[in-house]
């Protein structure tokens, strides 16, 4: 499997910057056994040629996964195909040109396009020539797709053959891999790694400047997380480690859940989104909450989402209970279906979130869903102390913990159009000198 990067024009030796690889030595880089390999076959001042492969060890890509979604196991075409796990293989080698990060001094040519063409194959896609196109050709390149027989892929069927895809278009050196990096995966047959919350972040980050506005950017969504069901993450995320989160005999969890209802039903809401909401415990309450027309209980992670459609299946009170609405969707792109509600919740959601990433997260929802009012807790780092903790996060997935100072300053910054009131308040057992164990804002709409 192998990738070839080709350059032409002025400038093109500043690529050699951008990927960090010096054009006289070889890279080569043993990766869990697996050989990944890079190399300059042409650098002059006006054309260059790189060509990045892996050998990677077929034994290995089973034996060191239990959770093998390739059932023909030691026979298969993974060790011949460009594809998701050929990605993962080269993400390290790449990294600089990903990130757009080279040495300050060649900072200049991140920017710069050139006219590139990208060579990788052979590819094992279930995709016609022509839904291949339609993924690149919207973003600006000319796609030729050319056919060989491989004699060693014994698997297929007798009539199949590889491809090649050949790749033409004046692009940035990031542009084109990031390009690459969310579109294999999507071509790709098979997808070789637990997807969790931060695929949909790589998914927003390597998209920025141009999957939002891709004609097929929701089923290029639903390709790239089309195995969301095999993952078991995000449901623990509003879980904290129990032996600290205890108040009594009620779990610190439950506390918030029962605060939150409690909180949304003095608004007599008819309308909310619940984000994050996993398993379905607090979209259960919310679904009690007189007056209420809609919950929307939107989860990006689909057994979470099955656990949650049980929970409900169970209420026998059903005259006095809406019944949860279960969406799958992400913080990191927009959902028309969202837009207008008269309450958002995000419970314990935003620390599992790179910080970096919360600011356009927040527009989304303030200014483009522009909800009545939206919920925030978030766990009160000022309180770890009080569970002997201070110089740890209270659960491993957890990106930061603010404290009190800090919680009210970034929901002052994130209100920046003024147009929502603040109200912060604390859940759990409050201590005299560290506040709540669970910290709150309400963001209420202001009334034109």
């Amino acid at each position: 499997m192998q990738l070839s990067i080709q350059a032409t024009g002025d400038h093109v030796k500043a690529i050699s910057y951008l990927l960090s690889k010096n054009p006289n030595n070889l890279y080569e880089r043993n990766h869990k056994g697996h050989l990944v390999r890079l190399f300059y076959s042409k650098f002059t001042d006006t054309e260059i040629d790189v060509t990045i492969f892996v050998s990677p060890d077929p034994i290995d890509l089973v034996k060191n996964n239990s959770n093998s979604y390739d059932i023909t196991h030691y026979i298969n075409d993974r060790e011949f195909a460009v594809s998701s796990i050929f990605c993962s293989f080269i993400r390290s080698a790449l990294g600089t040109a990903l990130n757009g990060q080279p040495k300050e001094e060649h900072a200049m040519w991140v920017n710069h396009q050139f006219q590139f063409q990208f060579e990788l194959g052979p590819v094992a896609s279930s995709l016609s020539d022509q839904q291949i196109q339609d993924l690149f050709e919207p973003i600006g390149y000319e796609v030729m797709i050319t056919r060989q027989e491989i004699h060693y892929s014994f698997h297929m069927k007798d009539e199949s053959s590889a491809r090649f895809i050949s790749l033409k278009g004046m692009q940035t050196l990031q542009d084109g891999l990031r390009h690459l990096f969310i579109l294999i995966p999507v071509i790709d047959n098979y997808k070789h790694y637990f997807i969790d919350e931060k695929e949909i972040e790589k998914l927003e980050r390597y998209g920025e400047g141009w999957l939002e506005n891709h004609p097929k950017r929701d089923y290029i969504y639903r390709q790239s997380l089309r195995f969301k069901e095999l993952y078991d993450i995000v449901e623990n995320k509003k879980t904290k480690v129990e032996q600290v989160e205890q108040v009594g005999k009620v779990r610190l969890n439950e506390l918030r859940y029962e605060k939150i209802a409690a909180t949304v039903s003095q608004m007599k809401p008819k309308t909310i989104v619940d984000f994050g909401s996993g398993e379905g415990k607090l979209s259960e309450l919310l679904g009690f909450v007189e007056g209420v027309q809609e919950v929307l209980a939107v989860e990006p992670s689909q057994s979470a989402t099955l656990k949650a459609l049980r929970r409900f299946d169970k209420i026998k009170d059903r005259d006095k209970f809406i019944v949860p609405e279960t969406l799958w969707g992400s913080l990191f792109y927009y959902d028309e279906r969202l837009k207008g509600k008269d309450v958002i919740v995000l419970c314990e959601v935003i620390e599992h979130i790179d910080e970096g990433r919360l600011p356009k997260v927040m527009d989304t929802i303030l200014d483009d869903y522009q909800p009545g009012a939206l919920l925030i807790t978030t766990p009160n780092r000022d309180y770890n102390e009080v569970y002997n903790m201070e110089d740890t996060l209270r659960h491993k997935d957890h990106r930061f913990e603010w404290t009190r100072a800090e919680y009210h300053k970034w929901c002052t910054e994130r209100n920046h159009q003024k147009n929502y009131d603040l109200q912060f308040d604390g859940i759990g057992e409050e201590h005299d000198s560290h506040g709540f164990p669970t910290q709150m804002c309400v963001f209420i709409r202001k009334v034109n």
